[in-house]
């Protein structure tokens, strides 16, 4: 490779940080039970450890995002115990996620429920979330509803519209300047007759309602099969609307896989959107990269490091596309030669230039072997397999 891609790869690189999840370090399930791991997080300061050795090896992952009933169990009271765990393991608190799903309250909805105290709890809740954000100087809080409905004529859907809209203005009301509201949306599941915000549109209407620091969030796993995702992206950074991605892969829907491991191609692709977006602006686009996944099978530290660099695999790909070439040939409707482009750089081997990235940070050139190697596996699963072997749980 010639030192002009080698450049571009490295100051892709450069820029290219992505957030990881609390949850991903800990025991998740299925609806029909969950699969227990020795060496699996059980404690918040647990999982700023794991996420502190995948930066430690990536040197790419500063944040972790935390969801506030599991990694702030006393709310606004753990703040002072999330800052010595970020001190203690190297990585800053990341978005704040708030929990409108999991409660009793929650069954018939929160923001879209018919019930106004359960509203004004999701409210509360929302509110000191963003009060909790705001004093571990995060910047997002991102948004995701389970609400919706199971069967047709069950649910107002115009007046649940109102009361998000209402709900959400509110919230953005209790942001601090420089805070910023995403507003996630997923087609189905939990519901599955209608869910309240399915789809970039009503994401993109609803945070446009709530005000100028709301944003759309997009998950790669929460579109139906086939949808094209990149060119969401591309309408979104056209409107000035994309704050951030939850990354993952998928099968079916919404299944949490690995980033890459069904279709590289498809994030190449989104990847390839931002950057040709910021080669015709010339400024940057500000979008959270964060992690969202939980791993039953695959180790997870392990799943976080073969998530994490296949990332910078397909941004430094992406990064290889020249963009004044491809607009020539788009303008020009050379369909053959502007393709290429993107099947070129799709197909190059960018991992020895990312190798000698690592090495000019000092960090490992393989991530995964070095984690491997370090015995941090082995302590850890020491450590915890007593605890997690108690926590097991089926479906009945």
């Amino acid at each position: 490779m010639d030192a002009g891609k080698n450049e571009k790869i490295f100051n892709a690189l450069e820029s290219f940080r992505i957030e990881l999840p609390s949850w991903g370090f800990a025991n998740t399930g299925t609806r029909f039970g969950k699969f227990i791991q020795p060496a699996a997080a059980t404690t918040t300061e647990e999982k700023f450890s794991d996420a502190g050795q995948v930066h430690l090896l990536t040197g790419v992952c500063p944040t972790v995002a935390l969801h506030v009933l599991w990694d702030c169990p006393e709310g606004i009271r753990s703040t002072d115990d999330i800052k010595t765990f970020s001190d203690r393991h190297g990585v800053l608190p990341g978005s704040i996620n708030p929990n409108l799903f999991q409660d009793q309250e929650y069954k018939f909805g929160s923001f879209g429920n018919p019930d106004p105290a359960v509203r004004q709890r999701a409210l509360e809740h929302t509110k000191d979330s963003i009060e909790i954000a705001r004093r571990l100087q995060s910047r997002d809080v991102s948004m995701w509803f389970a609400d919706g409905s199971n069967y047709p004529g069950t649910a107002n859907i115009r007046q649940r519209k109102q009361w998000f809209t209402e709900a959400l203005r509110e919230s953005h009301q209790a942001l601090s300047p420089g805070q910023r509201l995403l507003i996630e949306y997923k087609p189905f599941e939990p519901a599955f007759y209608h869910t309240d915000i399915a789809d970039w549109g009503m994401s993109l209407l609803l945070s446009r309602a709530a005000g100028r620091q709301a944003k759309v969030l997009v998950d790669t796993g929460h579109h139906y099969a086939a949808q094209n995702i990149e060119q969401i992206v591309a309408w979104l950074l056209s409107e000035d609307m994309l704050g951030g991605f939850h990354f993952n892969d998928r099968r079916y829907a919404d299944d949490d896989l690995t980033i890459g491991s069904i279709d590289p191609y498809q994030v190449f692709r989104i990847f390839h959107e931002i950057r040709y977006f910021e080669w015709e602006t010339g400024k940057n686009a500000d979008i959270a990269y964060m992690v969202d996944q939980s791993h039953n099978l695959k180790g997870k530290i392990e799943a976080m490091i073969q998530t994490v660099t296949m990332a910078q695999e397909l941004f430094s790909k992406a990064a290889l596309v020249d963009g004044r070439e491809l607009a020539t040939a788009q303008k020009n409707c050379d369909l053959v030669r502007a393709e290429s482009f993107l099947q070129d750089a799709f197909a190059t081997d960018v991992r020895p230039v990312i190798q000698e990235w690592r090495d000019s940070k000092g960090l490992p050139k393989n991530p995964m072997e070095a984690f491997r190697e370090s015995g941090y596996l082995e302590r850890i699963t020491k450590q915890r397999a007593t605890r997690n072997s108690q926590n097991v749980s089926s479906y009945a």
